[in-house]
């Protein structure tokens, strides 16, 4: 390791010690590592431009505003009503709704904290009055609001493929079963622990009566699910454009947010102007720190790159392990230890460039290694110590970290971890749908 990579690492890691932003660690410790090994720097600018150049960027920039349109447009309390319909009468019912709205709601956004910023204010207040203890439903919300980095569209499936040069298209299908996976393990493992966090004495208001008849019940289905069927609306036009070969993955998300607009002002008359400026604000912002973390990380990328520390890691994983089987266990550890302490994005953008050397010496299906990463910054979200969802669910409910972090755990340890291993070693779950809609050309061998 030369003196001037040492100095990168040492003020990278320093810098996120000290609580620097991470976008500015990514320019500024490949620089530093340049000038001490006096090295030509003129190359920073050029790949700066060139990482933002791309329409890949568009796209991650539409579906950003798209979620933060959906957030304040009213299709969140359409959504609960439609998933209280489906499964609200079961066991449990009631906290499966938040599973299968964050289901829904992630497949709007692509992100996991306006899902958590939807739910929570709605569900918890009125969980808790059927005797739902708010640690719990804001655990599970918490837990579930990842599942949208899994449904597409999904913004880290976007970055991805900016990274690694794949087909968006075959990115969104890749990670759809494993996401259905871990929401029907979150349903499950809810089926059984549920009733362990009910507390009678927190109940102020009784479920109503489940209609008595069937005819009754598809009458309560259809009218919540015609309700509901402009918000679920967004998610379709999107996924037959990309699908059908309508339209670019970019030019999709440019109808998401006229879509978006249209029916939030038209149709359910909720987004008024006051809340389409907060919208438009908030995406500003959320598309500008993205934009710089990739854009900076692309910096650190090259640098890494051009010293040969990517290709460093590669022969030190490959010395290490033979079998190909603790390799993809090293790295599923490997992110997530970074997701114990980095937030999804710049996990992408400074893990994706090390592993890629590794997995092509491995002749790893590149379509498979995204939905392996992809799951693992999901994960990320919900890990602690530093985990976005935690200290978002929290400040929302008025729970504690320390009351949400054990119940989140089982979920991870019980379901998360083990959806996880499956998508690693078993490859069909995340290549056969996407081999079946576009072609094995698309898709590769695996």
């Amino acid at each position: 390791m030369s003196l001037g990579l040492a100095t990168a690492i040492s003020v990278f890691i320093g810098g996120m010690f000290f609580g620097i932003p991470i976008a500015w660690l990514f320019f500024g410790a490949p620089i530093l590592g340049l000038i001490t090994d006096g090295m030509n720097y003129t190359f920073i600018s050029g790949t700066f431009y060139h990482a933002l150049n791309s329409a890949t960027v568009m796209a991650i920039a539409f579906f950003v505003y798209a979620g933060s349109l959906i957030s304040d447009a009213g299709l969140a309390d359409r959504i609960v009503r439609f998933s209280y319909a489906l499964v609200g009468r079961i066991r449990g019912g009631m906290e499966l709704v938040g599973i299968v709205s964050s289901v829904f709601l992630g497949a709007l956004t692509g992100s996991s904290v306006p899902c958590i910023s939807a739910l929570i204010p709605l569900l918890v207040p009125r969980l808790k009055k059927y005797g739902y203890e708010p640690k719990y439903t804001t655990a599970l919300l918490c837990s579930s609001s990842f599942l949208g980095y899994l449904i597409p569209p999904s913004v880290p499936a976007l970055i991805y493929c900016l990274l690694a040069q794949q087909s968006v298209t075959a990115l969104f299908l890749s990670t759809v079963i494993p996401g259905l996976l871990l929401a029907l393990g979150y349903a499950i493992l809810n089926y059984f622990i549920c009733p362990k966090y009910m507390n009678p004495a927190l109940i102020t208001e009784q479920i109503d009566e489940a209609p008595s008849t069937f005819g009754a019940r598809m009458k309560e289905l259809l009218t919540s699910t015609w309700v509901a069927i402009p918000a679920l609306g967004c998610p379709a036009i999107i996924l037959v454009g990309i699908y059908g070969g309508l339209c670019t993955p970019n030019e999709a998300g440019a109808i998401a947010v006229v879509y978006c607009f249209f029916i939030g002002v038209f149709v359910y008359r909720e987004l008024t102007a006051k809340k389409f400026w907060s919208a438009t604000f908030t995406s500003i912002l959320s598309i500008g720190v993205i934009t710089m973390l990739i854009g900076g990380g692309t910096v650190l990328a090259r640098y890494l790159i051009r010293v040969g520390a990517a290709q460093q890691v590669a022969n030190f994983m490959l010395g290490m392990f033979s079998s190909k089987i603790l390799i993809l266990l090293a790295m599923n550890v490997f992110f997530l230890i970074l997701g114990m302490f980095l937030d999804g994005t710049p996990i992408l953008i400074l893990g994706v460039p090390l592993i890629l050397p590794l997995m092509q010496q491995l002749e790893m299906n590149l379509v498979h290694l995204g939905a392996i990463i992809i799951v693992n910054v999901g994960l990320g979200v919900v890990t602690p110590p530093f985990a976005m969802s935690i200290f978002v669910g929290s400040r929302l409910s008025g729970c504690s970290y320390a009351e949400l972090v054990p119940i989140m755990m089982k979920f991870l340890i019980f379901v998360g971890i083990p959806v996880l291993l499956l998508t690693t070693y078993i490859p069909a779950l995340s290549c056969w749908l996407p081999t079946v809609v576009l072609g094995p050309q698309m898709v590769g061998p695996w």
